[in-house]
């Protein structure tokens, strides 16, 4: 008989915010990124196995949306801003929304990543 192993409880806040900041979601001290977007295969400060917690398309489905729902005011804004130049509205608010995107996706998958983590899902392979 196969008798589950016992993990420490673990803050599922704590890691959250430490992920959100692109730190280890087990010490906070290591880095979980390499470059931009890549999850590190493990910490180095305390050698927690991050790369098994695999984040797939989660944090692009809620960086969209959460960009999508910045966009609201965004656009009113720029319509006052730009009423009678439609041209300068577009390229303004694809400014604006690639700057937004590119900033949260990485707080967002280090979020998601930490989530993970905190509850233990890890890939389990095909």
């Amino acid at each position: 008989m196969v008798t589950p192993m016992t993990h420490p409880e673990r803050d599922q806040q704590q890691a959250v915010l430490r992920g959100t900041f692109g730190k280890c979601p087990n010490c906070g001290e290591g880095r979980m990124f390499r470059g931009y977007l890549q999850v590190v295969p493990e910490c180095a400060s305390c050698g927690e196995k991050l790369g098994l917690y695999r984040a797939a398309d989660g944090p692009a489905f809620f960086t969209m949306t959460i960009v999508l729902l910045l966009l609201i005011p965004v656009i009113w804004i720029g319509w006052t801003i730009f009423p009678d130049d439609p041209l300068m509205l577009m390229l303004s608010l694809c400014a604006v929304t690639t700057i937004i995107t590119l900033v949260l996706l990485r707080l967002v998958k280090g979020a998601f990543v930490a989530f993970l983590w905190a509850n233990e899902e890890r890939d389990r392979g095909a």
